[in-house]
């Protein structure tokens, strides 16, 4: 079992920058064993892919609209997963939700994650 807790969210201007975190609390099985990720999701669309990052941070994965200005990064001795977000669009206006997967590889898909956090909501004005 897998508590997820974001933070992080709130107002930025177009062209400004958030950092969200996911502080995680696990159970059975350690947090650096979980692959992590963040999707979002605007009102009215589906829950889309940001970014993920495997066990060791070895290797992550971004949207394609993320990258290059987006970075996720974890901390497995604080149990917590960072969306750094730069250069921010009004269009990126969504909740970002953390999401936990007990999968070896990397997933942009939903369905493969299994813990969610109750989201964090991100506004960006024009």
């Amino acid at each position: 079992q897998v508590q997820l807790v974001e933070s992080g969210g709130g107002l930025v201007q177009a062209g400004g920058s958030l950092r969200l975190s996911c502080a995680a609390s696990a159970s059975g099985r350690t947090f650096s064993r979980y692959v992590m990720a963040w999707f979002r999701q605007a009102p009215g669309k589906e829950r889309d892919f940001v970014a993920a990052i495997s066990w060791s941070a070895a290797s992550t994965s971004y949207a394609d609209s993320v990258k290059g200005r987006f970075t996720i990064s974890r901390d497995n001795a604080k149990n917590t997963v960072y969306l750094q977000m730069n250069s921010l669009k009004p269009e990126e206006t969504a909740v970002y939700y953390c999401a936990a997967s007990g999968a070896v590889e990397i997933s942009t898909r939903p369905p493969q994650y299994g813990y969610w956090g109750q989201g964090t909501q991100v506004t960006v004005s024009s």
